[in-house]
């Protein structure tokens, strides 16, 4: 088993093998093969997540909202250029036919170009004299840090629908 290779987390903007030895199995439906492995994650890797999304969160939140457009713009550029490897991957990992897998990539990209406008709808709102010297204003601010757990058919498609959304707003994001 040595020689499948195993994915790892993604924290704090780079590969970390986690503190647990527990690992899943990846196996392709259509042979039956194992052709990789996932860590699975232990509570310190999930707190140190939201750790790190925690700390990334005031820069983030303060990156203009046309700033953190462009690299959701570079995001949808390299899904993309990968679309084929993605929808291979996909495929291999969850026994979806490729046209399947391309197709339920492209919807999630769909929220991924919603998400690279959505600076025009982050406005605030203003109104003069509501009632009797009473005037009325909105402002609209990230949350903080966001959390999303997803199914695993649909290992592209729900998780585009989360994220960039999310991100966009000026929020942080964790994804198992």
């Amino acid at each position: 088993m040595s020689d499948i290779p195993t994915l790892h987390h993604y924290i704090d903007g780079k590969t970390a093998t986690g503190n647990s030895e527990r690992r899943g199995d990846i196996i392709n439906p259509a042979t039956g093969e194992t052709i990789r492995q996932v860590a699975l994650a232990s509570r310190a890797d999930v707190e140190a997540a939201i750790a790190s999304a925690e700390n990334a969160l005031p820069g983030w939140s303060e990156t203009p909202p046309g700033k953190r457009a462009q690299v959701l713009f570079n995001f949808r550029e390299l899904i993309r250029a990968n679309m084929d490897d993605l929808a291979e991957r996909v495929s291999s990992e969850h026994g979806k036919t490729l046209e399947d897998a391309k197709g339920s990539i492209t919807r999630g990209l769909e929220v991924v170009e919603f998400a690279c406008g959505i600076s025009q709808l982050l406005k605030s709102e203003f109104t003069e004299n509501v009632a009797g010297g009473v005037d009325s204003w909105g402002v609209r601010q990230p949350l903080g840090v966001c959390a999303g757990i997803t199914p695993f058919n649909f290992p592209a498609m729900v998780p585009m629908w989360m994220f960039p959304v999310a991100i966009a707003c000026g929020n942080t994001f964790v994804l198992k």
